[in-house]
């Protein structure tokens, strides 16, 4: 007998139009697909329904109780037919109003809110202009101001839980919950605390959702919303590429709101909603070029300026060759940017000598998982490895600091459900909630891996289909893993046997389980070999070209991804086309028409060495700050002082600009249009807000003169001009325009035509190299381990507050007030032994430097190991760390070095 399959559509009725849903809306849902407006007060989009502000009450024909529902709770049925706008439901909304209005302050004139403000909107279509309800008013005078970046009043909270809900559900933070009772109910933190004292993390994303003024950002205060406009861009700060609005009133920034966008969706973090525009109009940003004189610096004009850039630069490569000049670009900045100015120093400077930042923290995962996969970039994107997974195997990275916004989804996922598999060294804050936490000793994520993958092939969980189909080198990994026995990887990473076999079982076993890693595996001596251990992981269990899988780097800067795709390497042209491939060379030539230089360059960490050596001659440094963040810093100040001509193009005096010859004024990107590449392979719009500070020219426009002083004539009306080029010679590109870029889904590489939507997943059905390679990887140290002279590991990272060297969160004052000054985090065991308390002042010191700093004392870090962040020029731990580097990408360890601590009077 045929069974009938039941319709997956309703089709209903809503205000005499009809209108076809998939089964299951609800009847809000339903009326939204058709334009028909129902007011809400509690809804919110990203979370099952509410229901309880009773602001979407429709009339439903024939329905119980009078017909009367919620159309977020109520789902929508066949041949339903529903009133929006009935007497009925108007006379029950403008009650539901009126009893709001019964307890709420009426100050609309001079609330922060006026105009922005839901409640005063609907009061207004229903003509309601106080409440009929006789009695005192409850909550008076109650207002919170503590918080560094927004005010609480509850005399104007009308209890939606919108707050709330997206604190404890989205955020993963339950710090705001109803206290109290009757009329005397409120929202409050953490059961009654200031927010100042609560755990409240001010990320901003309850004030985001607040319907009325309860909620209001300080900034607030200096405008209403009539008087602005807003501007949708993306995030300058971490690799997540959150989607926000700027507000701008009179021609300036004065406040962030959040977008939808697919790696946010309404969420951000402290940085991104309060530090991410200060530093745009701060008093000390470079409005003219300066030119040393005598060691001091002196204004100049643009065409005095770029006339000593071109000569400098042209005198040096005429005296020693093309070779002996070199440019670090900026990951910081727009793709356009990045692709111009690597092209300047391959075209006018004639060298490959050019690199970015990634060399120093994700170097490793561009050419490990190029190796083993044939791309080096995230497998899946951000909400796929967050949402609806089974496990997640989270291997040194902290996302709930380095990626906020990232870390906050995976928060969620585990309180829907997920397992979550930890390891790192530090008792991170999702450690916490984590089904298992190896605290692994730094170093040791090669010899971690190879255990695991012992515990798979021996326990039979391998997906040998897999491995026939899509696979080669399997036979050599086999016989290296197979020495890797759980006794002796427990003891090499100094954790238990059982657990290390229990996250073998729990993460291949699971259907879906993404590994989700960052500097915790790249920044080491074997950096490149611990990337290659995490495809080798994923391709033993098939967990690849599928949904909810794959390898996925978390990118550090915003623009970190795209200044590696832009071609910002010594080793690639844009695209990943190889410098050592002829082809490659003769393709540039003939795109840009010049004879290119095919000899393969050095890479950053490469070229301050050869400036100490005098092999370097002239470098130009766009937005970075070695002298603060690249280790061994007396080596770097050294290798600075050695160079003939050093060119900084900077927002900020900073501490290498203090080195140059000539500074030129950087433009910021809220002051340029263009375009980012975020961890997830997605390239987004920024688009210019503001007009740039003093003198400030585009960045692009400025290597483009260079570029033609120096006898290579190069000019782009604008960034889509340069963006039409990059699609011309990157067939991963070739579908990107911006017309398509509009959309705030943007698009993700590879995308290789017009037709093409991009794509999300790699290596579905075969991987980008063909087949994927296992690399067979024994464990190797670290170059330096603790001893008598030096006895603590110092391993080093980020944190929530502050972002890179802070040049743009230091500049944002509520910030500092949170995190201003860097301090070292030591074991309770360790710190008794020194004599050593919580807050106090230590001397840190290792064989290159040694610095003064503050202690924070607990059970972070394991007894014998130590951790500090490389946010602050005091007490800065790259004094400390050690130049060593993996053979292969040429990446620092920063994560592992040896030093001695002591107490300070």
């Amino acid at each position: 007998m045929e069974t009938k399959e039941k319709p997956l559509t309703v089709t209903l009725c809503i205000d005499d139009q009809e209108v076809t849903v998939a089964k299951g809306q609800t009847i809000l849902e339903a009326a939204q697909q058709a334009g028909i407006s129902i007011p809400t007060l509690c809804h919110l989009k990203e979370l099952s329904p509410d229901g309880s502000c009773r602001m979407c009450t429709v009339e439903v024909e024939g329905g119980r109780k009078g017909g009367l529902v919620t159309a977020c709770t109520a789902h929508a049925q066949e041949q339903m037919v529903v009133h929006t706008q009935s007497e009925k439901v108007r006379r029950a909304r403008r009650f539901i109003l009126d009893l709001l209005l019964s307890n709420h302050k009426l100050d609309c004139f001079t609330c922060s809110a006026n105009g922005d403000c839901r409640l005063q909107e609907y009061c207004i279509e229903y003509g309601l202009e106080a409440t009929s309800f006789d009695g005192r008013r409850q909550l008076a005078d109650q207002q919170d101001r503590s918080n560094h970046f927004f005010d609480y009043d509850p005399e104007k909270c009308i209890m939606c839980r919108r707050c709330a809900r997206v604190c404890q559900m989205r955020q993963g933070r339950d710090v705001i919950s109803t206290a109290n009772r009757g009329f005397d109910t409120k929202m409050l933190p953490c059961g009654g605390e200031d927010w100042s004292e609560s755990m409240c993390e001010s990320c901003g994303n309850c004030v985001s959702v607040c319907p009325t003024g309860a909620l209001s950002t300080k900034a607030h205060k200096t405008y209403r919303k009539w008087q602005t406009e807003k501007v949708l861009t993306t995030c300058p700060h971490c690799g997540t590429g959150c989607q926000f609005y700027f507000v701008v009133k009179d021609g300036k920034i004065v406040d962030v709101e959040p977008a939808d966008g697919p790696a946010n969706e309404n969420l951000l973090c402290v940085k991104g909603k309060f530090a991410s525009y200060k530093f745009v109009t701060a008093g000390d940003r470079l409005k003219t070029p300066l030119i040393k004189r005598n060691g001091q610096f002196e204004e100049a004009s643009w065409e005095e300026a770029l006339e000593v850039v071109a000569d400098g630069f042209s005198r040096l490569k005429e005296q020693y060759g093309g070779d002996s000049l070199a440019g670090f670009s900026c990951s910081r900045s727009t793709n356009e940017d990045n692709y111009v100015f690597q092209k300047m120093v391959r075209t006018a400077f004639q060298t490959n000598n050019v690199d970015n930042c990634a060399r120093v923290c994700h170097s490793a995962s561009v050419h490990g998982l190029a190796m083993t996969l044939g791309s080096g970039a995230m497998t899946n994107p951000i909400a796929d490895i967050t949402e609806d997974v089974d496990v997640i195997l989270l291997v040194g990275s902290n996302p709930t600091e380095a990626h906020p916004v990232i870390g906050a989804r995976i928060r969620q996922a585990v309180q829907n459900g997920t397992k979550l598999i930890v390891v790192d060294p530090r008792k991170i804050d999702l450690a916490r909630q984590a089904t298992l936490h190896l605290q692994i000793k730094a170093g040791t994520n090669v010899a971690f891996a190879n255990g695991l993958m012992h515990i798979i092939i021996k326990e039979g969980l391998a997906d040998m289909d897999f491995i026939a189909r899509r696979t080669e080198g399997f036979d050599e990994l086999r016989q290296l893993v197979a020495d890797y026995t759980p006794a002796k990887v427990a003891a090499i990473c100094e954790i238990d046997e059982a657990d290390l076999i229990e996250a073998a079982r729990l993460y291949a076993k699971a259907d879906k389980a993404p590994i989700i890693y960052c500097l915790g595996v790249t920044e080491h001596s074997s950096g490149t070999e611990g990337v290659m251990s995490m495809s080798n992981i994923a391709m033993l269990v098939g967990k690849l070209g599928r949904s909810g899988c794959g390898v996925n780097p978390l990118r550090g800067q915003n623009n970190v991804q795209g200044a590696c795709d832009m071609g910002c390497s010594p080793f690639d042209f844009p695209g990943y086309q190889k410098v050592a491939n002829p082809a490659t060379i003769e393709k540039f030539s003939r795109a840009w028409q010049t004879r290119l230089n095919p000899a393969i360059g050095l890479t950053s960490t490469q070229v301050l060495p050869a400036a100490s050596r005098g092999e370097i001659k002239g470098l130009y440094i766009f937005g970075e700050d070695p002298a603060v963040t690249d280790p061994d810093l007396s080596h770097v100040r050294h290798a600075l002082n050695s160079l003939e001509f050093l060119v900084v193009q900077d927002l900020f005096m900073t501490e290498t600009a203090k080195y140059a010859d000539v500074v030129l004024p950087g433009i910021s990107f809220a002051e340029k249009d263009g375009t980012f590449t975020n961890t997830e392979r997605r390239i987004q719009r920024i688009r210019q807000a503001v007009a740039p500070v003093g003198q400030g020219r585009e960045d692009f426009r400025v290597f483009c003169q260079v570029a033609t002083k120096m006898g290579y004539p190069m000019t782009y009306e604008g960034p889509k001009e340069i963006m039409d080029e990059i699609a011309g010679v990157v067939p991963t590109f070739a579908g990107v325009t911006y017309d398509r870029l509009e959309d705030i889904q943007g698009l993700q590489w590879p995308c290789r035509s017009l037709t093409d939507p991009g794509t999300a997943i790699m290596h579905v059905g075969e991987f980008s190299r063909g087949k994927g390679l296992f690399k067979a990887l024994a464990y190797k140290p670290a170059k330096e381990l603790p001893d008598k002279e030096y006895p603590y590991l110092l391993s080093t990272g980020r944190m929530l507050y502050q972002y890179n060297t802070g040049a743009m969160t230091k500049r944002t004052e509520g910030i500092n007030e949170l995190a201003g000054s860097s301090y070292i985090e030591l074991n309770q065991e360790d710190a008794e032994k020194m004599g050593i308390i919580d807050g106090s002042r230590v001397r840190v010191s290792s064989r290159r430097g040694a610095i003064e700093t503050r202690a924070i004392v607990g059970e972070k870090v394991l007894p014998g190991a130590s951790f500090m962040t490389f946010h602050f020029e005091d007490g800065n731990v790259n004094e400390l760390t050690n130049a060593v580097f993996d053979d292969i990408a040429i990446i620092p360890e920063y994560k592992v070095c040896a030093v001695a601590i002591e107490p300070l009077s």
